[in-house]
């Protein structure tokens, strides 16, 4: 299993707790022990964790609403206190793509970025075709959460899935064996 995560939130902590500068992107940090937790579960059951290695980023949030966007790809390590990340970057598209190529099965669950305000789509896009190209081959892709249903409708994949649901968070829970009390319900009648 490969875990692939978005820009926000979780590759966040995640950064944040390996000691890189996240700069004003949104970060809870009452999840920074979570993060050091699941990088120790996937060190020891030697689960290859990936993170982005660039992405793009912007001095505020403020002028997406303005529409001029004056946005920059960089690498993670060069993130200084000022930046927001906004999306992966093409360094880690391919980086993602490339080792999903031999994926059989892909669970996805929210998009690489804030894919709603172009040009912060490029990775989520990116990350839908290269997903596509698996299912292709023959992956069981299973897309889940109403973010990452938008995100493979935007890139005009939704077709080529084997799965979507728009429970993201109960598909998860539902994939984990967790017992939901709407399927409960089903199966009681």
């Amino acid at each position: 299993m490969l875990l692939l995560e978005n820009v926000h939130p979780v590759a966040v902590e995640l950064m944040k707790a390996e000691g890189f500068t996240v700069g004003k992107s949104l970060v809870e940090n009452e999840m920074l022990d979570t993060a050091r937790q699941i990088k120790q579960r996937c060190e020891a059951a030697g689960v290859a964790l990936l993170l982005p290695t660039d992405h793009q980023i912007v001095d505020s949030y403020e002028p997406i609403k303005g529409g001029q966007v004056l946005a920059k790809t960089i690498p993670i390590e060069f993130t200084n206190s000022g930046h927001v990340g906004m999306d992966i970057g093409v360094e880690t598209i391919s980086l993602f793509a490339n080792v999903l190529k031999d994926a059989k099965t892909i669970i996805w669950n929210g998009p690489m970025g804030v894919f709603e305000e172009p040009p912060f789509n490029e990775g989520t896009i990116g990350i839908a075709h290269a997903v596509a190209e698996a299912a292709d081959r023959g992956a069981i892709v299973i897309v889940g959460g109403g973010d990452s249903v938008a995100a493979i409708t935007q890139a005009g994949v939704a077709d080529r899935i084997t799965h979507i649901s728009t429970g993201g968070g109960a598909t998860l829970e539902f994939l984990a064996g967790k017992e939901l009390p709407g399927v409960a319900a089903l199966t009681d009648k």
